[in-house]
């Protein structure tokens, strides 16, 4: 399902075109994009038969970007949109969907973020694992360094998987 989810989305930024560039571009946005994530821009970096290395670069460079920026705002930009009926509604469900995740970092605390982002399982990841910690109210430079390290693991991992076991029998 991941699969075709990514491959949705490599037809969606198909317009920044089939050269090298658009190839990176692509994986660039797919890396940043919630829920896919770093894992979505490696399947899709395979997808679009990228190099392995610097692909890798590019998704964790763009899997962080978003890190600092939920760690450091998030909580005031909720707070807004509870005030605005219309967004009221999404950022309560954002704060559920922490919440369900939260005994899985809670316990831990840093060893905790840094092993949900670092797995790379649905729901878990840089978005979910920095709203969650922002959330808990934990040292934002902490759970920054934790949370980066944890996207460099899941990249890792995302790189074995994309181009060498699940590369294997995709290609």
């Amino acid at each position: 399902m991941t699969e075709s989810i990514v491959a949705f989305f490599v037809d969606i930024f198909s317009f920044l075109g089939k050269t090298l560039l658009g190839k990176n571009l692509t994986i660039f946005f797919v890396s940043m994009l919630p829920i896919l994530e770093l894992r979505g821009g490696m399947l899709a970096a395979s997808i679009l038969g990228l190099k392995a290395l610097p692909s890798l670069i590019i998704c964790i460079i763009a899997n962080i970007i978003p890190i600092p920026l939920i760690l450091w705002f998030i909580t005031p930009v909720f707070n807004w949109f509870k005030k605005k009926k219309g967004l009221r509604k999404f950022a309560n469900w954002c704060e559920k969907h922490a919440q369900k995740n939260q005994g899985k970092i809670d316990a831990l605390k840093y060893y905790g973020l840094f092993l949900f982002v670092a797995i790379p399982l649905p729901t878990t990841g840089a978005w979910t694992g920095s709203l969650i910690a922002a959330l808990l109210g934990l040292d934002k430079k902490k759970s920054c360094i934790a949370a980066i390290l944890g996207v460099i693991v899941a990249g890792l991992i995302m790189l074995l998987l994309s181009y060498g076991i699940l590369g294997g029998v995709l290609n």
